[in-house]
């Protein structure tokens, strides 16, 4: 019984670690180093990788990029080596809900597109590169960022339970997580979608 509870207490520590790894606001850190102004204020008012672009810098956009990616990567990389693999997929989840929801603005923070892309790579990089693919293909073929994230997402999951099916590795409850995570963060995006007014990559 005691182990059992010194389990639950190491990946619940796990999980705050990585929410404020996650609730690091890059896009916000990055724009106001850079001179950029408040990205409340510009576009969409989200601090992704994807609205940093709409200020013209791309250079900003590709530092946001990297360092979103680099909170996934970062939370599940140090609870594995630490913790382990249950610690790890809980830190993967918990810093999406840390970039999402940050306590540092009030929990409204972005999207997860780029921290799902870390702990993608950080956990089972495969499927990293599917959904990387997946993500590709879209974007180069719609020019749409939002469809691109969401089709990603979808992809991971599905790629997670067939793998899962093959006894390839054990990720479909935290992949559907994120993907549902994902989506419902995209539900405006969603709105725009059938609507036909969804912005495109690059649009201001």
């Amino acid at each position: 019984m005691p182990e059992m509870f010194n389990s639950f207490g190491t990946i619940g520590l796990w999980a705050v670690i990585a929410y404020l790894i996650g609730s690091v606001p890059s896009g916000v850190l990055v724009a106001r180093l850079m001179g950029l102004g408040n990205l409340r204020d510009i576009g969409s008012g989200n601090i992704g990788a994807t609205n940093v672009l709409r200020t013209g810098s791309k250079k900003a956009a590709a530092s946001t990029l990297a360092l979103d990616a680099g909170k996934g990567l970062a939370a599940v990389l140090l609870a594995l080596a630490f913790a382990g693999p249950d610690a790890a997929q809980v830190a993967g989840f918990f810093v999406m809900i840390g970039h999402c929801f940050p306590v540092w603005l009030r929990f409204r923070g972005g999207k997860g597109v780029a921290t799902f892309f870390g702990v993608l790579f950080g956990l089972v990089w495969p499927i990293g590169l599917i959904a990387a693919a997946a993500w590709l293909l879209t974007a180069f073929v719609m020019r749409i960022s939002s469809l691109a994230a969401l089709v990603a997402a979808l992809v991971a999951a599905v790629a997670a339970a067939v793998a899962a099916i093959f006894a390839f590795g054990s990720y479909v409850i935290l992949m559907w997580a994120i993907c549902a995570l994902i989506f419902w963060r995209h539900k405006g995006n969603i709105a725009r979608l059938v609507a036909g007014e969804e912005a495109k990559i690059g649009q201001k």
